[in-house]
């Protein structure tokens, strides 16, 4: 669909190139500027689209906490140190 207002864009500069009239040659101007934001802002919407991420594969809330609450239950573990047995000897860092 972009590449039809380039198209189009192209046509309206070829009209304003051929016409005679000061007020065609205007209209012509302009439309042809806006058909070319028009593409552009076409072409960016395409790229946004095909970038974006599906919205099914977006978590839900509850499996966000869930995961919430593992990575803090996994925290807490890795903070505990781990008690020595009173007959162990002291480990060499």
């Amino acid at each position: 669909m972009p590449w039809l207002f380039l198209l189009l864009a192209v046509a309206a500069l070829a009209i304003a190139f051929m016409a005679s009239s000061m007020a065609v040659v205007v209209v012509c101007l302009l439309a042809a500027m806006v058909l070319l934001v028009l593409w552009v802002l076409g072409l960016l919407s395409q790229r946004i689209d095909t970038r974006s991420r599906d919205d099914a594969q977006m978590l839900d809330p509850r499996e966000l906490q869930r995961m919430r609450e593992l990575a803090e239950a996994r925290r807490a573990g890795a903070e505990q140190p781990q008690a020595a047995a009173p007959g162990d000897p002291p480990r060499a860092s």
